[in-house]
């Protein structure tokens, strides 16, 4: 019986330790409608969970000195499932408690740090301490079955927990978030707990009865924690006259697609893990330029200034839903005809942007979902003949992937253009001094060995970088930088912006940034420096704005 006992007991450890992953796994996601899933979230997160779990740690092993820690590690599994049942329902009104109705990006960075450690610890820091009481308990009921020594107690359950949570981190990243959603999973995290409570009501049996005052309490725990199944869980309000077409957990992020029918034409736009003033991409009924300060009205700036006939190939890193592609289609040049290649890593996004922005492959445009943007570099078919790379990749509004904004990667870049090919970077920044801008830059102009162009969007916290391969810049001082026989709508894009502070130049030689590589990419840092330095009123001012 005492074998018996101890495998029980054992099990209970290993769906005690995938729960605390999948709980763990979960809450970045929970939270990133509010926060996001930045670096600096995900170390808040970890961060609190570990605290916790090490507190629980101790509370566990003063719980086992007891007479009956059989009783003590049913009310923990009780109570650890009840509290991750809850989780989703909590996670709204705690968020919102830390983050301001009228947050703007300028200052957002500081508030998603501090407002998601604070949500962290008020959400997950019980759960953690509580599930953490779990493994000393279970080596001392072990031990007490007279089959096992401490040491060999200890082992054995460190062995089930870790090999449960081992299964948690990959069913809950491979399957349920992207398959069930968040709130199904921390569902399914709640009922391993449930089971493991069961487990453990058998396996400790020959240790004495359980008094009937515990038995209830842990009945009460297991309905309060049912009682989630009839909540809803609460997301970050849409203004009024914007209406929720479709959304999406994905392995990646949690997506939203919106329509605004404030006014006609309907616009839509592409929510990923917004809390603030700002999207990822937006439709208009009509291809062409989008109205109003959007940075993607650059992307038809090259072609123009080349001049060239016949096909014009533009490839996109960060697609999203595809509103690059419906500029380019309706605003380039005469006797230019359009070959797309859009590369996005999320395939919901792109699924998402068929079903609701008119994005479709083709023979003249291919799309390439599910990898990551520099890793399909490589399947880009004929390097040495792109016109025209765009990247564009961000994920909650700011955060640029630091592997898609180092020399190499634009190396890599280089060597898909052809002769006098252009590569443009959207940056989110509010002044063509901006730290992360002129990293960018910095960055753009050693890798092609050339100068970099930095414009200002006005009236948006966007900046254009431009490079060439083997070709100069249009200048903003010379008479090719805005030509009389353009059309009035793309002449427009450029008025203005030959003034001082609305351009810059970039030279190798002299970088005003930091050169970013594969080995230091301090791109959190200085993007980090950018809202900061925003936000004192050293730079302009905002407008609205994507991503």
């Amino acid at each position: 019986m005492a074998r018996g006992s101890t495998r029980l007991l054992l099990t209970a450890s290993a769906l005690s330790g995938g729960a605390v992953m999948s709980m763990e796994l979960s809450a970045v996601r929970l939270l990133a409608p509010w926060f996001g899933t930045s670096q600096a979230v995900w170390s808040n997160v970890i961060g609190v969970v570990l605290l916790g779990l090490s507190i629980g740690y101790l509370i566990g092993a003063r719980i086992s000195r007891g007479d009956r820690p059989q009783v003590g590690l049913l009310m923990i599994l009780g109570l650890g499932a009840m509290f991750t049942a809850w989780l989703p329902f909590l996670a709204g009104p705690v968020a919102n408690q830390f983050l301001p109705s009228d947050l703007r990006l300028d200052s957002a960075a500081e508030v998603f740090r501090w407002g998601s450690l604070a949500a962290s610890a008020c959400l997950f820091l019980p759960a953690a301490i509580i599930l953490g009481g779990v493994g000393p308990l279970v080596v001392e009921l072990v031990s007490r079955n007279g089959e096992l020594g401490a040491g060999d107690a200890g082992g054995r359950m460190l062995f089930a927990s870790t090999l449960g949570s081992l299964v948690g981190v990959f069913a809950t990243s491979h399957y349920a978030i992207p398959v069930l959603g968040l709130r199904a999973t921390l569902f399914l995290a709640a009922g391993a707990l449930v089971i493991a409570a069961l487990l453990v009501r058998l396996g400790s049996s020959s240790l004495g009865r359980i008094p009937t005052s515990a038995q209830a309490l842990l009945a009460v725990c297991l309905a309060a924690g049912l009682g989630a199944l009839l909540t809803e869980r609460s997301l970050p309000a849409l203004p009024e006259g914007v209406v929720l077409l479709e959304q999406r957990e994905s392995p990646y992020q949690f997506t939203r697609v919106v329509e605004d029918r404030r006014s006609e034409p309907y616009w839509r736009s592409l929510l990923v893990n917004e809390g603030t003033d700002s999207f990822q991409s937006v439709w208009q009924p009509e291809v062409g330029l989008l109205p109003g300060p959007y940075y993607y009205n650059d992307i038809v700036l090259p072609a123009w200034w080349q001049g060239k006939q016949g096909q014009w190939n533009c490839l996109t890193v960060g697609m999203g839903a595809g509103t690059a592609k419906r500029v380019l289609e309706g605003t380039l040049p005469p006797g230019l005809e359009l070959r797309y290649t859009g590369i996005e890593l999320d395939p919901d996004v792109v699924e998402l942007a068929e079903a609701w922005c008119d994005l479709r492959g083709d023979e003249r445009t291919n799309l390439i979902a599910g990898l990551d943007g520099r890793a399909a570099l490589g399947l880009v078919p004929g390097h040495g003949s792109l016109d025209q790379v765009l990247v564009d990749a961000y994920a909650n509004q700011v955060e640029i992937p630091p592997h898609l904004a180092t020399i190499e990667f634009f190396r890599e870049i280089r060597d898909l253009l052809v002769s006098g090919g252009w590569c443009q970077v959207n940056v989110s920044g509010f002044s063509v001094q901006d730290p992360m801008v002129a990293s960018i830059a910095s960055t753009l102009s050693a890798a092609f060995d050339s100068p970099a162009l930095i414009l200002r969007v006005p009236g948006a916290r966007n900046c254009t970088v431009f490079a060439r391969s083997e070709a100069a810049l249009p200048d903003p001082r010379q008479p090719n930088w805005l030509r009389p026989e353009w059309p009035a709508s793309v002449g427009a894009l450029l008025h203005g912006r030959e003034v001082q502070g609305q351009w810059s130049w970039v030279e190798p030689s002299q970088p005003t940034g930091v050169v970013l590589t594969d080995d230091l990419a301090p791109v959190e840092r200085l993007q980090q420096r950018s809202l900061q330095t925003a936000r004192s009123g050293l730079m302009g001012g905002l407008s609205r704005s994507g991503t």
